[in-house]
């Protein structure tokens, strides 16, 4: 298992070829738990990920021989980008197999690195198959993601900026995928201060560490598709079960749907774009999975890199939820200036109306009335209640859904 001296070497290599990412204190989400929330703003990292620690502190230990033969990984997205990067800084030909589902925006910016991308396969394991034939076939040097003692050694050097950072701190909330992320972390942070809780926050379709950890060994577990697609990791590596079975205290899980809302709350409260499996500690304080009342805790924020496509709809949906995106369904009487009567009352109300449809055909109404299907901007769900109040006053039928 690496140590803190491992960590303390990788803090040293990486000074200047790595971002030194701000820990910022979240007035928000402090409030909301009743804690002292700090945010480890790991997607403001040179890559958009914590990835590129590991990545530099690997590559940059290759021998000349292994440099020239060139590099291979397998990467659902923020890996590949922190191989790339550095594997062009250091004169390096990278090769990075991706899964045919990978984000856009991802694999466009590996490709932007310089490295060539291969997609292959519906799952980081199948990527990583290929990769590996690819490493056999080529000579190249395979930079794993997460099992290999540099890139850990490399990840844990977060560990020492929140213990510089936030000396008192009482928990450290890390997502796990593979296990090297939090492994890193937790050998730093328990070897100069024992006492502190190191939690990990896996989704909750593949809890591959906690599994792993009840059995003691890895297990593969079924495919799954989720939000949180950086830690979707179907079998964790064999290094990092050791390095978590010391140093992890907790381990807890969370749906997409809480992911959405942490990313929402993230992008409105903090200003700061996470993808889904940046966002996963973030959700579990707002699902409350995390017992942190009164306590100063940290969250890593660990990557930004979230298709802008993928981002919309959970804006969209997250205005619905909140009440501040609503649809009803309005019969009104047919006849002229009706249709007008109910949008003044909507006007009146302060609503915005962002669409209407207008439905004669169909409507489930009397041959005298039609439906009148509206989209409209609200203040949230009172308002939205307001609204129905104010159009069932005027004579009409409205409902919601």
């Amino acid at each position: 298992m690496i140590t803190l001296a491992d960590i303390e070497a990788a803090a040293i290599r990486t000074r200047g070829s790595i971002v030194r990412t701000p820990l910022s204190r979240s007035s928000t989400l402090s409030a909301s738990a009743g804690a002292d929330v700090w945010l480890k703003l790991e997607n403001l990292q040179l890559t958009g990920s914590f990835k590129a620690r590991g990545a530099y502190n690997k590559l940059s230990q290759l021998s000349d021989d292994e440099k020239r033969r060139g590099v291979v990984a397998a990467s659902a997205g923020n890996h590949a980008q922190g191989v790339a990067v550095h594997a062009a800084r250091l004169g390096i030909r990278a090769v990075i197999v991706m899964p045919v589902g990978t984000p856009l925006i991802k694999v466009s910016r590996t490709q932007s690195h310089g490295a060539e991308v291969v997609l292959h396969g519906e799952n980081y394991d199948d990527a990583y198959a290929r990769a590996c034939q690819l490493a056999d076939a080529h000579g190249y040097v395979y930079v794993h993601a997460y099992d290999d003692d540099l890139v850990m050694a490399g990840q844990g050097t977060i560990g020492l900026e929140i213990l510089d950072d936030l000396p008192d701190v009482d928990d450290v909330v890390v997502p796990i995928g593979g296990g090297g992320l939090i492994g890193g972390i937790g050998v730093a942070i328990k070897a100069k201060r024992p006492q502190v809780r190191v939690v990990g926050v896996e989704a909750s379709v593949l809890p591959s560490m906690k599994r792993a950890l009840a059995e003691g060994r890895p297990v593969q577990l079924p495919a799954a598709r989720t939000l949180a697609e950086g830690i979707a990791v179907r079998q964790v590596g064999a290094r990092n079960i050791e390095a978590c079975r010391a140093v992890v205290d907790d381990i807890v899980t969370v749906e997409d749907n809480e992911l959405a809302r942490a990313i929402l709350v993230l992008l409105e409260g903090e200003k700061t774009v996470a993808e889904g499996a940046g966002a996963a500690a973030v959700a579990a304080l707002l699902a409350g999975r995390l017992p942190v009342k009164g306590r100063k805790v940290a969250l890593l924020v660990c990557g930004g890199n979230i298709d802008v496509n993928v981002l919309s709809r959970i804006i969209e949906r997250g205005l619905v939820e909140s009440g501040r995106l609503a649809r009803l369904s309005v019969l009104v009487p047919d006849r002229p200036g009706a249709l007008a009567e109910a949008l003044s009352e909507v006007a009146r109300t302060r609503a915005n109306v962002v669409e209407v449809h207008h439905e004669r055909a169909f409507s489930a109404g009397t041959l005298g009335q039609v439906r009148v299907d509206l989209v409209v901007e609200t203040r949230g769900a009172e308002h939205v209640r307001e609204l129905v109040d104010a159009l069932r006053a005027r004579g009409f039928e409205p409902r919601k859904g």
